[in-house]
């Protein structure tokens, strides 16, 4: 128990330093596309980098965002962790990921790494979120709607499918911290002006 309490410090900062990988923007460099932080939403998420056009980057930073996620956590378990080391784990990527050090502390709104650290903790629980973000954007056809619906009910879901209370402190923050980053988002839902499909903001 101590030998793991010694390496605490350091799983957790591996988890935030994975999850300050921008995948958004090193995709815009590879595909030779602007910095999504300089246009569109200013967000550098798959939504953003898809109004460049680039399909395939959109999904390349979706799948790199959702991996870095899937990757922490799954290792965390591989590995034999605790469960509340796992916990930490969870919640230090996606931080990295909000507030990634190596682009000064500016990040993403968190939607593919929070579904990436569900899908690690519960298939279940990362295929229900994935599924109310799927039905509610095809209800609504707004991608930041689609995204607080399914955050808003993925602490329900992982009380269905988890028996670790620790879990649920991990969604509820992860939810509380998605709603955070999408407060302007919000606004514009309320106001009657966000944008919608194919202008979608993340």
């Amino acid at each position: 128990m101590m030998t793991e309490l010694i390496f605490v410090p350091i799983f957790v900062i591996a988890a935030y330093l994975l999850g300050s990988i921008s995948f958004g923007i090193i995709m815009s460099q590879l595909f030779g596309l602007p910095d999504p932080r300089t246009v569109g939403s200013g967000n550098p998420g798959a939504t953003n980098v898809l109004r460049s056009g680039k399909k395939a980057a959109a999904a390349l930073t979706l799948i790199g965002d959702t991996g870095k996620g899937w990757l922490a956590v799954w290792l965390a378990f591989h590995f034999g962790l605790e469960l509340w080391l796992i916990s930490l784990i969870a919640l230090a990527v996606f931080i990295g990921h909000l507030y990634p050090v190596f682009y000064r502390f500016k990040g993403g709104k968190g939607v593919a790494t929070a579904l990436g650290v569900l899908l690690a903790l519960s298939p279940w629980v990362g295929l229900f979120a994935l599924l109310t973000w799927i039905i509610t954007f095809a209800i609504w056809r707004y991608s930041s709607l689609a995204a607080l619906v399914a955050a808003g009910l993925a602490p329900i879901y992982v009380i269905i499918f988890l028996d670790y209370k620790g879990f649920m402190v991990v969604s509820v923050l992860l939810s509380l911290l998605l709603f955070w980053r999408h407060r302007g988002n919000i606004r514009k839902l309320t106001q009657g002006n966000e944008a919608g499909f194919g202008k979608t903001i993340r």
